[in-house]
């Protein structure tokens, strides 16, 4: 097992540089083959998703639908793989930022129902309140 580093993730996604995507691609497949395991973190997978939203500007659903791929590919082991997911799915339903829609997910998976924070995002998440210290 090898772990995954944000910016190979990006070069996968974005084929920014030809020959360093071609070779993400590559390992993408042999993980997908099974002759690779790799690991990543959630952290990682919040910098993609800023990296894409941020400096390349790419649309929403192009984002999740990049992560959302990532996430269920074979022999890529990514923590806290379910929150993510569900953050995801957060992420795309509402508008709200990543991080926010990770911490939306991590509240519900831990059966919590309400935060503290000056945060509004926080208020379009369902079955969430949002409470002001």
């Amino acid at each position: 097992m090898k772990f995954l580093d944000s910016n190979v993730i990006l070069r996968y996604l974005t084929g920014d540089d030809a020959r360093k995507a071609q070779r993400c691609h590559a390992l993408f497949e042999r993980a997908e083959r099974g002759h690779e395991v790799l690991y990543t973190t959630a952290l990682a997978i919040a910098e993609v998703v800023w990296v894409l939203a941020s400096r390349y500007r790419h649309p929403k659903a192009e984002v999740v639908e990049g992560i959302r791929r990532l996430l269920n590919t074979r022999n890529i082991l990514v923590e806290e793989q379910e929150v993510l997911l569900l953050a995801l799915y957060l992420f795309e339903r509402h508008p709200i930022d990543f991080i926010d829609a990770y911490h939306g997910a991590v509240i519900q998976a831990r059966g919590l129902t309400e935060v503290y924070s000056y945060d509004t995002d926080f208020d379009r998440l369902p079955g969430l309140a949002r409470v002001e210290p």
